[in-house]
């Protein structure tokens, strides 16, 4: 079975201040490696829009409205310090949780083994009612939450290798039984959540966070020790993975030392771990990850992992 890959123009178009980390040419270097030979396998479609209702399962409608009426139709709207719309925003946003959507339904179907959502802006910051952290919709939780709704999925894992911890995804499934959120993240680090007795009301949270310096040795042991097992026991009906490339040792807005080897491995685990449990149903979404050459390369580590079969 083949891995889908999910993009569309449009995620150029949300534009962000100069100097901005997350900007247009985060995509261009994805998509630039993603056209090489070696992936020419890969099926590849267009994002569709998401719609009110399904941004409505892991948002109030108030949210999704009020985000909706503020995009600018020209110049740019700043949200909070990080934050920043402008007139291609909210098209890129919703075709980003729609590429989420469509992933989860041609996983869940079976059409494809496995897919891969290459889009921006990302999305593990933003909270149930609140834009932050480069993030407007929580594209992660919209896709676990319309998994359960859309396939009847009892059980899913969102697994965040971001450097930065999804205080979004922890958030709007910090109450959620049937969602397991695992992350590795740096700390301390913006946005200052993620340590370990975060664990959620039902003991469904596992943060595994990691120190200034670390590699890819102490994320592996993060993995095996606090995460892996988890997931085990949880038997998820699909993995989710919140799929940011800033841990990478050439990264500037972070201070960990993983390489592409260390994504490839870790894509394979969780590749492993879906086998066992989950039919082999993993769903990708691309989140940070902002030293071009760094990103492209993990990138291309991952998904060409999803393409071997783990």
């Amino acid at each position: 079975m083949s891995t889908l890959l999910i993009s569309h123009p449009c995620y150029v178009r949300h534009q962000t201040p100069m100097g901005h980390p997350e900007r247009p040419d985060r995509i261009r270097a994805v998509e630039r490696i993603l056209e090489h030979e070696r992936f020419q396998p890969l099926l590849r479609e267009s994002a569709p829009e998401a719609t009110i209702e399904q941004l409505c399962l892991a948002h109030p409608e108030d949210y999704v409205r009020a985000l909706e009426e503020a995009a600018p139709k020209d110049g740019m709207l700043q949200l909070d310090a990080d934050t920043t719309m402008s007139p291609g925003t909210w098209e890129a946003a919703i075709r980003g949780a729609g590429g989420a959507i469509m992933a989860v339904d041609e996983v869940m179907t079976g059409k494809v083994r496995n897919a891969f959502s290459a889009s921006r802006p990302p999305g593990h910051h933003a909270e149930k009612t609140r834009a932050m952290g480069f993030c407007f919709f929580n594209n992660a939780a919209v896709a676990a939450r319309y998994a359960r709704s859309a396939h009847g999925a009892e059980r899913v894992a969102v697994v965040d290798w971001d450097v930065h911890h999804g205080n979004g995804t922890q958030d709007i499934f910090w109450d959620d039984p049937s969602v397991m959120y695992c992350s590795t993240h740096e700390m301390p680090l913006y946005p200052g959540t993620g340590a370990t007795n975060e664990r959620g009301e039902h003991d469904t949270i596992v943060n595994a966070p990691l120190r200034a310096g670390d590699g890819g040795s102490e994320f592996r042991e993060a993995m095996e020790v606090a995460i892996l097992p988890r997931l085990e026991a949880f038997r998820p009906d699909l993995i989710i993975i919140s799929a940011g490339f800033d841990a990478h040792v050439r990264d500037p807005l972070a201070n960990l030392n993983l390489v592409e080897a260390d994504y490839g491995w870790a894509t394979a685990q969780l590749m492993d771990q879906a086998d066992r449990y989950a039919g082999g149903r993993v769903v990708s979404l691309l989140e940070g990850g902002y030293d071009l050459e760094g990103l492209a390369r993990s990138t291309a580590a991952h998904v060409m992992t999803m393409m071997r079969g783990g």
